[in-house]
């Protein structure tokens, strides 16, 4: 089975269908037209399809008669998560609401001053939950991430929609990332990071995960655990059509290694995963 590479998946032309069904029909119909073409692509996207049923039944050792079933429901929840993030793009956020367990958490990393690290990984929808809590927690998420997005898709979406609505700080070799999250922190911002998947090739740390030994990335945890900023775990995922369900843990205040931050991270993933299963979406093998 592949790993992963870096690079978002998708194209221009299947970028522009959705958007335009969004803006002529709205979000319903959008909908209804996703459940067909995410099971074309449960027929047809075998290795994506092989990988996650493999996570189902020799990770969460789900039972054989229901893994079809939950992969399928898999692939339409990442459809929702893509149509939802272009429907905050194009202005039609308003039709999503949230529940935040422990919303307070955040509001008291703001109060402190010293920013926040946001620590998430491929379980729901992290990105529509940062729109939701824009209005109410901070106006300024920076999201560190890898720049491998494919070209014409980036210049697609900027053209089209403004592109993203988050302060993007892409991991350079030259190391000049640390100094843009070094000043976000300085200013009271939030950095957000996706923790859970490693490349090949870079730093690493080995822990067990739901019962096997994976590889998640090193970076992420050392840069929390560099930087004199509180660190959280957060997640989103959907409970039903058009609401969220956001959650953060306890902040991280004390001087921890990046070890001791991974671990616990990781602690949280595995529940999360557990709980909702069918908002894993990383499709490959996450132990090879």
């Amino acid at each position: 089975m592949s790993q992963w590479d870096g690079k978002s998946k998708g194209t221009v032309v299947g970028y522009k269908i959705f958007l335009n069904i969004i803006k002529l029909f709205g979000l319903p119909l959008t909908y209804l037209i996703l459940r067909f073409v995410t099971f074309y692509y449960y027929l047809f996207a075998t290795k994506n399809r092989n990988a996650i049923r493999d996570f189902y039944l020799n990770a969460l050792k789900l039972p054989k008669n229901q893994v079809n079933k939950i992969t399928r429901k898999n692939f339409f929840y990442f459809g929702q998560t893509l149509v939802d993030r272009f429907a905050f793009l194009i202005g039609k956020g308003d039709k999503f609401s949230y529940t935040f367990s422990n919303e307070q958490y955040l509001l008291d990393i703001k109060d402190a001053g010293k920013g926040g690290i946001l620590l998430s990984g491929h379980v729901g929808n992290w990105e529509t939950a940062g729109n939701l809590l824009k209005s109410r927690v901070t106006p300024t998420i920076n999201v560190l991430m890898l720049d491998k997005e494919v070209e014409k898709i980036k210049q697609f979406l900027e053209a089209t929609t403004g592109g993203s609505h988050f302060n993007i700080i892409p991991i350079k070799d030259d190391l000049s990332h640390v100094i843009k999250i070094h000043q976000a922190l300085k200013r009271n911002e939030f950095i957000a990071i996706h923790a859970d998947r490693y490349m090949e090739g870079a730093k690493f740390i080995e822990l067990d995960f739901l019962g096997q030994q994976a590889k998640f990335p090193l970076g992420p945890f050392i840069i929390a655990s560099k930087f004199k900023a509180p660190v959280t775990f957060v997640f989103a995922v959907k409970e039903n059509k058009y609401h969220y369900l956001l959650s953060s843990t306890l902040p991280i205040t004390e001087n921890l290694s990046a070890e001791e931050i991974a671990k616990k991270f990781v602690e949280e993933l595995e529940k999360k995963v557990t709980l909702h299963p069918e908002q894993w979406f990383n499709y490959f093998n996450f132990f090879k």
